[in-house]
């Protein structure tokens, strides 16, 4: 928005690209998305059968961008903005830390079979140690320049959890109540009779497809959380195909995804719902290439 603020033709564009490339950059990794992170969590599939969809997820981000490209106005949409940022204090040991977050939390899951969520909240433990390191010297380097607590010039403090708080505890709770939903449905049984409907009368892969296109108009969450309440018996294969559908079916439609409807706020009035309608056949064609793709190379 920055750099094409006089120019809403490429921000419109670039916001749909950016919610296609979201979608599918997520898809091939187990904690890439929530959909991904559901699947591997539950065991349903290994670690490394993940990495099998990279070249699906590719696949989906190259087709539409492709296409874009020609409807992208020609011309630099604005002179590179001047300025410079400098990482904090701190800042390249976080990223280290972030790094070691994720094999604590895979080697736990791997090795000790341990829940990866246990691995993630030893993360929260690194940084909450780290943080405190760099309280304390924050406030020896105020104490040695005379500066008192509160003054803008001093060494300010770490604190993750005042950044949490900042959260959209909405949105959070929207997904709660979702899943809470979800969970009631299988609970009474209508989840078993749409697991017999799609999966016993339509077929592994037709009923996979569907997911993905449903999870267009209901968030891929809830859909994700609802396919592994069926627990359908499939194959690997398919269980790679659903989440790829699920994670990358959002793209469809700006209110199919995490990404598309934060965007729609950031980008308000120049991002909307049917400027990405717009665009829907051309992620469908990539969201089709992909399945085929993934059939192709992945059975």
């Amino acid at each position: 928005m920055s750099v094409g603020k006089d120019n809403p033709a490429f921000i419109s564009l670039a916001c749909i690209n950016i919610v296609v490339g979201a979608n599918a950059g997520g898809a091939f990794s187990p904690f890439g998305d929530i959909t991904t992170l559901m699947v591997w969590q539950k065991g349903v599939l290994p670690f490394q059968e993940f990495f099998r969809l990279f070249v699906p997820a590719v696949v989906n981000f190259i087709v539409p961008a492709t296409l874009m490209h020609f409807a992208v106005p020609i011309g630099q949409p604005l002179s590179p903005v001047d300025g410079s940022s400098v990482i904090k204090r701190g800042g390249l040991v976080i990223c280290g830390l972030f790094f070691l977050t994720i094999i604590t939390a895979v080697s736990v899951h791997q090795f000790l079979h341990i829940p990866p969520v246990f691995g993630m909240m030893t993360g929260l433990g690194y940084l909450q140690m780290f943080g405190f390191f760099l309280n304390r010297k924050s406030l020896i380097w105020n104490e040695a320049n005379e500066i008192p607590p509160g003054d803008s010039s001093g060494g300010k403090e770490f604190d993750v959890f005042a950044k949490i708080a900042r959260s959209e505890w909405d949105t959070l709770f929207f997904f709660y109540g979702v899943i809470l939903a979800v969970g009631g449905l299988g609970f009474i049984g209508y989840l078993g009779m749409m697991s017999a409907a799609l999966y016993g009368n339509l077929g592994d892969t037709f009923a996979n497809v569907l997911i993905g296109v449903i999870s267009s108009v209901i968030d891929n969450i809830p859909v994700m959380f609802a396919v592994l309440t069926m627990n359908p018996t499939m194959s690997d294969a398919q269980w790679l195909l659903v989440t790829l559908t699920a994670g990358v079916g959002g793209s469809l439609l700006s209110i199919g995804s995490a990404a598309g409807v934060a965007l729609m706020g950031q980008a308000r009035g120049q991002y909307t719902f049917l400027k990405h309608l717009k665009w829907t056949p051309a992620i469908a064609l990539g969201y089709a290439a992909s399945i085929w793709i993934h059939l192709w190379i992945n059975g």
